[in-house]
């Protein structure tokens, strides 16, 4: 009988030419293509103004890029891998995600690539906005590519935003299961590339809202806003308007949305009301808020990412203890009925576009 042939164990990928080989350069890149153009746009100008700060940028640049090319060797959230727990695929994470509903900080359930990478995402979110504050440092002529920066920056945080969102959503057991896998996809995807098709549908409607409230004076004795909320409404796009359209009559969405309006908590907005009628005024500026509230309170957050961020996870947080200890008020944030909203019309749209074939 012949000896047992041994097979020597080769790499698939040595089949492969090497340019057809996905190098890990390509899987960490950690800036888009219009990122990219805006700092090679930018750079040169820096260079020629301040070398010792050029030289600051450009080692921040590789130390993200160092951070990125780490993280890419980590296991892929988007394909099977035999790891020390057992098998993990796409889909046994988004079904450990749809059932696993402990309540607390779900940090160390998480992948360790979806943690790290957010760690990245702040990193790169903070040296977009040192671009936009340079640029502008620079005068009335570098004003458009600052803003470009600015947005770049505020994209970046929506990255945040919508990782919570998504969340949210799935924990959300009211949900269609439909749609709870969905989000649940779109989060790894998130999590893999820190990036998102629904992020550049949502976020400029949301932050021109948010830019929008700034320049609004609301009437706090009313409270709703209902002028306030048109007169947004009129600058918004044809997904927004039929949002408010569809969804205004939910309290919920109603609550949520007069918190994002006015800056303060849904119990904070009964308290000034009831303060209000009591003392017979009609209506109140937002410099007086905390007086008639007797607390301090940032119902004037400004435009900065961070103060966007800041008010969003107060409301999200809000939010999560009514619906923990069966509150009246917002259950989620306008935030999260936005998303949802987003994702019902897009699979309204599907359903329709079959129906025609």
């Amino acid at each position: 009988m012949a000896d047992t042939l041994e097979f020597e164990k080769v790499d698939i990928n040595s089949f492969f030419d090497k340019d057809e080989k996905e190098d890990i350069n390509d899987k960490a890149a950690i800036f888009t293509p219009r990122q990219n153009g805006l700092i090679n746009e930018l750079m040169p100008v820096i260079e020629k103004n301040d070398k010792e700060r050029a030289e600051i940028f450009y080692n921040r640049i590789a130390d993200l890029e160092g951070m990125a090319q780490s993280i890419a060797k980590f296991p892929s959230l988007l394909e099977r891998h035999e790891l020390t727990g057992g098998t993990r695929t796409p889909k046994t994470l988004i079904d450990s995600l749809i059932k696993h509903q402990v309540e607390g900080d779900k940090t160390l359930q998480l992948p360790s690539k979806a943690i790290l990478g957010k760690a990245l995402l702040v990193a790169k979110a903070h040296t977009l906005s040192s671009f936009s504050k340079y640029a502008k440092h620079l005068g009335t002529e570098f004003e458009a590519i600052s803003k470009k920066f600015e947005n770049e920056t505020i994209l970046s945080m929506f990255s945040l935003l919508v990782e919570d969102v998504y969340m949210n959503l799935i924990c959300d057991q009211s949900q269609p299961m439909e749609f709870r896998r969905q989000w649940a996809m779109s989060l790894l995807l998130l999590w893999e590339h820190w990036n998102d098709q629904t992020i550049e549908t949502v976020a400029p409607v949301l932050q021109a809202v948010w830019t929008a409230r700034r320049r609004l004076a609301p009437a706090f004795g009313t409270m709703m806003g209902t002028s306030e909320l048109l007169m947004i409404s009129m600058q918004m796009d044809d997904q927004w308007i039929s949002f408010i359209k569809r969804k205004m009559g939910d309290n919920g969405v109603a609550q949520a949305m007069e918190e994002f309006l006015f800056g303060i908590s849904f119990e904070q907005i009964a308290l000034l009301r009831r303060n209000l009628k009591e003392q017979g005024i009609s209506a109140i500026g937002r410099d007086e808020v905390s007086k008639f509230l007797g607390e301090h309170v940032k119902a004037d957050a400004g435009l900065d990412y961070r103060d966007f961020y800041t008010m969003y996870t107060i409301r999200r947080d809000n939010a999560r203890s009514r619906a923990r200890w069966h509150q009246e008020g917002p259950k989620k944030t306008l935030e999260d009925y936005f998303i949802q909203f987003v994702t019902e019309q897009n699979q309204e749209k599907q359903n329709n576009d079959t129906f025609a074939k």
